[in-house]
């Protein structure tokens, strides 16, 4: 196993009364998929928003390649390395693809705001070579010609793509997916699975990833933590997190571990009938 990228010890966060993420620890190591699973309100998007920056923990820590970030302002997590997604796209719907690009790509910008107004030969140069990087992420994410598109009127599954071309602009270590497939078809789905291990296996990319989709989990992940009520209740590979009677219980709900061994017996003995 590789050092962690990322290390989350004894997180908590409260709203009021109610302890979204309860005394959560996980540990990614580089280049890994690792997969955050869980029923609806499980804690698993407050989880990322402690850890890009979004929200601060009440208590814990969150290391990233060894650092404490927690309390850092979004757009520092960004500056070191972290990009992430969301559950309901967040596109800038009027802009064009291309100019969505652009924008992920302006925290690494080193001209300012001086030398834009009055076009300095290195800002010309350096937003010329934003817009060929800006192409070049396009094609990379499949959507090769479709820079002049508005965002807003590309389909669904193209618009998941732009936002995760997006993401990439920032040139990442650690890239946090939060329901990547989610309202898609089984071709989309299976070509964004197959797209996420690229991103992993092309560029290095350590991903964390939140998935309602069994079927994504168990066939990309590394390693699978289940979240149930903030609290983390298991953590392994597919096989163990498929086997777990706490996780089985958690989606099926109680008596669910007895009802899917049982099932499990029917179908092993119909397979030796047969």
């Amino acid at each position: 196993m590789t050092d962690p990228i990322i290390q989350v010890k004894n997180v908590s966060k409260i709203f009021g009364g109610l302890t979204a993420v309860n005394q959560v620890d996980i540990e990614v190591p580089e280049k890994y998929i690792y997969s955050i699973i869980g029923p609806n309100g499980a804690g698993k998007t407050t989880l990322f928003n402690c850890i890009s920056g979004f929200y601060f923990p009440e208590k814990g820590e969150v290391l990233f390649y060894g650092d404490p970030i927690q309390g850092l302002s979004t757009n520092l997590v960004a500056w070191l390395g972290i990009s992430r997604t969301y559950q309901n796209i967040r596109l800038f719907s009027n802009l064009t693809a291309v100019e969505n690009i652009l924008i992920g790509l302006h925290p690494n910008l080193k001209t300012n705001w001086f030398e834009a107004i009055i076009h300095t030969k290195r800002f010309q140069k350096e937003e010329s070579g934003s817009v060929k990087e800006a192409l070049r992420l396009l094609d990379y994410v499949g959507l090769k010609g479709y820079g002049d598109f508005l965002a807003k009127n590309l389909p669904y599954g193209l618009q998941r793509r732009l936002e995760i071309g997006r993401a990439l602009a920032n040139q990442p270590k650690l890239l946090l997916l939060d329901e990547p497939t989610a309202g898609m078809n089984m071709n989309e789905t299976a070509e964004a699975t197959h797209f996420i291990k690229r991103l992993r296996d092309e560029l290095g990319i350590t991903i964390i990833l939140i998935e309602h989709d069994m079927k994504v989990v168990m066939g990309i992940s590394d390693r699978i933590s289940v979240l149930d009520y903030g609290t983390k209740i298991a953590e392994g590979n597919a096989a163990e997190i498929q086997a777990n009677p706490r996780v089985i219980e958690a989606y099926l709900g109680p008596g669910g571990a007895a009802l899917s061994e049982k099932y499990k017996k029917q179908r092993l003995s119909n397979a030796k009938s047969n």
